[in-house]
């Protein structure tokens, strides 16, 4: 990694100056810079000097150069998440079809968010999903490269990209660096959401996708970052900034917001002089995270998944839900990322002292184990698909209670955020197994097509 030294912070820079300045503001926003949160005299917009992040000359272009130096490769700015940038991914993919003569088609991991759905049916793309033999539950997708070498081996339809979630929501880590060999030798794009991965650029050895062969990528900087929610990069490979490097901008461009905000950019400019001291940080929480870790293992918790800044507990074995345990977290004045009936989930960054990690082992270390209890997940659903995904979620729709979907076909996903991964995708008839699911993870409603 290698850090400007020269304006290291020039959108921080330029806001403070201006502030600073305390100018009449005839300019959007309409707080005109006057406090109530106590951040809005750092709130602006393209006004003269700020640059503007989809036509980037000045400021922005700089700060952006300076993220693609702490990260090697082409980076450019997300200031509506990992969302925009999965959609521009899937945009580049389409032109790299194009230029190969191909069909718009991505072979994908079931695990994938639901905006990856609303992309492919935006852009009318195909979609081919994988069911690796591994994968049970709906959150992750254990793609082994022998399972990809085969099916890229005898597929029809050789797919444009393959598209995989590392780390998924529940910490499992794929192997992206032989799924990227495999991918070449077949002359496919490897395309990786690792919007809970951002921080694997800075451990003592890089796991972050670009470096490990991936040629597109988007990482939620706020997730795993001290960054602002909605921050984000899009990592273009050298392979992919040499082909469509000129069409990364316009890629976000199509489908961002016209009003970026000035206060992630800020964050996203602050951050690349942040991470200088990542690496080391990191390098000094790890131990402690993986001494945590074993102290709950020996008092008897299942633990789930390899991601070190995660931890994922296999709630049952101890007699409890997810749920449950978050429930009995939160009597502490602790909120989890995310719980459902089998697993709990917790995220750590570097910002993490062992002094709250401390406090969390003692609450957790305090709850009794009990009676475990044997129900698990239903397995994963593999649907029918009926329509194609764009056909499907352009339909006219209506929400029926679950138990008279039967039969029915999905026009859009009913999942909340987190973790936005659907059960049943767009356009799959949803059968008795799909039922069983949707009840066993609480959705009482489903969004499905008109019939007339």
């Amino acid at each position: 990694m290698h850090w400007v030294n020269k304006m290291e912070t020039p959108i921080c820079d330029f806001v403070r100056k201006y502030k600073d300045s305390n100018p009449l503001r005839f300019h959007m926003p309409g707080h005109k810079g006057v406090s109530v949160l106590g951040i809005e005299q750092l709130d602006i917009t393209e006004i003269q000097g700020a640059d503007s992040l989809y036509e980037a000359e000045g400021i922005i272009a700089q700060s952006e150069a300076n993220a693609s130096s702490v990260f090697g490769c082409r980076t450019f700015y997300s200031t509506e998440g990992s969302s925009q940038c999965i959609r521009a991914m899937l945009y580049l993919v389409q032109l790299y079809a194009k230029q190969q003569g191909r069909k718009p088609l991505v072979a994908a991991g079931r695990n994938a968010h639901k905006t990856f759905l609303t992309a492919v049916g935006l852009l009318g793309m195909d979609v081919h999903w994988l069911y690796p033999q591994n994968t049970t539950g709906y959150l992750s997708c254990d793609l082994t490269p022998e399972e990809l070498e085969e099916y890229l081996h005898n597929t029809a339809d050789l797919p444009a990209a393959i598209y995989l979630t590392s780390p998924d929501y529940l910490g499992k880590i794929t192997d992206v660096r032989s799924i990227a060999e495999v991918c070449h030798r077949h002359g496919v794009l490897l395309v990786v959401d690792n919007a809970h991965g951002a921080y694997l650029k800075f451990l003592p050895i890089s796991l972050h996708p670009i470096d490990l062969g991936a040629d597109l990528c988007c990482d939620s900087a706020h997730k795993t970052l001290p960054v602002l929610t909605g921050g984000a990069y899009l990592h273009l490979s050298q392979r992919m900034d040499a082909l469509f490097g000129v069409q990364g901008k316009n890629a976000l461009m199509l489908f961002g917001s016209t009003s970026p905000s000035y206060l992630i950019l800020q964050s996203l400019d602050a951050a690349n002089l942040r991470m200088k001291d990542y690496p080391a940080k990191l390098e000094k929480l790890i131990p402690v995270i993986d001494a945590f870790k074993l102290r709950l293992q020996q008092a008897g918790y299942w633990l789930y998944g390899s991601e070190v800044l995660k931890l994922t507990i296999d709630a049952k074995p101890r007699g409890y839900t997810g749920i449950q345990l978050a429930d009995l977290l939160r009597q502490h004045n602790i909120e989890p990322e995310f719980a459902d009936p089998d697993y709990m989930v917790l995220m750590f960054s570097a910002e993490t002292s062992e002094e709250t990690l401390e406090q969390l082992a003692q609450v957790l270390l305090q709850i009794p184990a009990r009676v475990q209890i044997e129900d698990r997940c239903p397995h994963l659903v593999m649907g029918q698909q009926v329509l194609s995904v764009r056909e499907a979620m352009l339909s006219n729709s209506e929400i029926l209670p679950v138990e008279q979907c039967v039969g029915r076909v999905l026009a859009v996903p009913t999942v909340g955020c987190p973790p936005a991964v659907p059960i049943l995708v767009c356009g799959e008839r949803i059968d008795a197994p799909a039922i069983e699911c949707f009840y066993y993870y609480g959705i009482d409603c489903c969004c499905v097509v008109k019939t007339p």
